[in-house]
């Protein structure tokens, strides 16, 4: 199965003709749709490994976890070798770019300061292909699990290698980056768990799109799970966030807007959070909301947040909270 990226045209960049002509051309923009189940392919650069230890690996799902916390999108399978990653990611009604730049960006930034080095680490833009059927989404799953048969040693066991999502797939072990939903493709291939997995394993090892199509009888392409599916709106309003954020914390909300003062940080924190998930605003609009704040302070409150989400039993459930009590007015 191939990697693909559905593109339109937007904005402009240079390409060299000769040494002595250059011609504008349209830059593409990524198709996105915010209902999209997305494969996503990240590259590094030609001269260095995206991960160079596996601790690389284990710093890229652990920065991944903290944004799946911030925009709430769902991972249903993935796998990362030492040049390049596969993901499916569900984006859950949240912009696929501002996941995957931020992200990126991140770890680029990281995986620099760790190896003492300067420059780029990702080869150009994400990849990026919708998936648009049930069949479709499978198959893929099983290409992604498939790539550690390139790898030697792995060659007949695929399932022992330990930064693949196949071993949660198949019952080895349960998901310890806290990123997955295997679930959502594995009751697709029918009740009997055991036989499910059994199944999967199969369409791993296949791997080929006309072998499957052939062996593996799958079901009706609208099966449940895709009635189950809820794309969550980001179209939230920021005072009501500011207001519910003032009431649990019992800060007033006077006070949310006020820079500089420590009584507040955990409460901006918690605003800032519930904002770059659910209003699908830039930075700079919540800079401004919060008195002409910077990016960078935006950003720190956002990681904050994320931390209280993380080890705060009392905010753990806040984001679901809020969108639980704005559906009920």
């Amino acid at each position: 199965m191939g990697i693909g990226t559905s593109l339109k045209v937007n904005t402009i960049k240079i390409v060299e003709i000769n040494k002595s002509e250059v011609l504008f051309l349209p830059r593409t923009e990524r198709i996105k749709f915010e209902n999209a189940i997305y494969h996503v392919m990240v590259r590094s650069i030609t001269e260095v490994p995206l991960f160079k230890k596996d601790d690389d690996k284990e710093k890229y799902l652990s920065q991944m976890r903290n944004y799946q916390i911030i925009y709430g999108f769902k991972i249903y399978a993935y796998c990362m070798m030492s040049n390049h990653a596969h993901f499916i990611i569900d984006s859950n009604g949240a912009d696929i770019s501002k996941i995957m730049h931020g992200l990126n960006f991140k770890y680029a930034v990281t995986f620099n300061r760790i190896h003492d080095r300067h420059g780029h680490v990702f080869q150009d833009r994400f990849k990026s292909k919708i998936v648009d059927t049930d069949r479709y989404l499978i198959t893929l799953s099983a290409y992604i699990h498939n790539n550690p048969l390139k790898i030697k040693g792995y060659e007949t066991c695929p399932e022992k290698y330990k930064y693949s999502s196949l071993r949660v797939y198949l019952g080895i072990e349960k998901d310890k980056t806290g990123l997955l939903d295997e679930a959502y493709i594995m009751q697709m291939l029918g009740p009997n768990v055991n036989k499910a997995r059994e199944n999967y394993l199969k369409l791993v090892y296949m791997c080929d799109k006309a072998k499957l199509k052939k062996e593996i009888e799958f079901e009706d392409e609208k099966t449940e799970y895709r009635s189950e599916r809820k794309i969550l709106a980001r179209n939230f309003n920021p005072e009501k966030i500011l207001q519910f954020i003032s009431e649990e914390t019992g800060i007033n909300k006077v006070m949310l807007y006020v820079k500089n003062n420590r009584n507040n940080k955990s409460a901006r924190a918690l605003a800032v959070l519930l904002m770059r998930s659910l209003c699908n605003f830039k930075m700079k609009h919540i800079c401004e909301i919060l008195g002409n704040i910077t990016e960078s302070r935006v950003s720190k409150l956002c990681s904050i947040g994320v931390e209280l989400i993380s080890t705060a039993d009392r905010y753990k459930d806040i984001v679901n909270k809020f969108i639980i009590q704005q559906a009920s007015q």
